[in-house]
């Protein structure tokens, strides 16, 4: 199994970057129905506010390359659109486990 782990820092003021927060979680919990590779999906809005990342997601296929299926497939394109205009930062590991 690959773990792809991900992490976001969005623009603009605290309401906006949490209601775009709360739209991007809804289209990535929305994912495995759509998705045959993707195993799993959690999705986390940072709630602690002495931290500046905003979200961050934990995915899990079966292997590497399952990395890129999910990545390019249309539904998720879809769902990262959603925060393309607010998206600051992302982080991004993947590792088998």
């Amino acid at each position: 199994m690959v773990k792809h782990i991900v992490t976001f820092k969005l623009k603009g003021e605290p309401e906006v970057r949490l209601e775009v927060a709360r739209k991007f979680k809804a289209a990535l919990d929305a994912l495995p129905e759509q998705i045959d590779v993707l195993r799993s999906i959690e999705v986390g809005i940072n709630e602690n506010p002495a931290e500046s990342w905003d979200l961050v997601l934990t995915a899990v296929v079966d292997k590497m390359e399952d990395v890129e299926v999910y990545a390019k497939h249309p539904a998720h394109v879809a769902a990262a659109a959603i925060i393309a205009d607010h998206k600051e930062n992302r982080a991004c590991v993947d590792y088998n486990c």
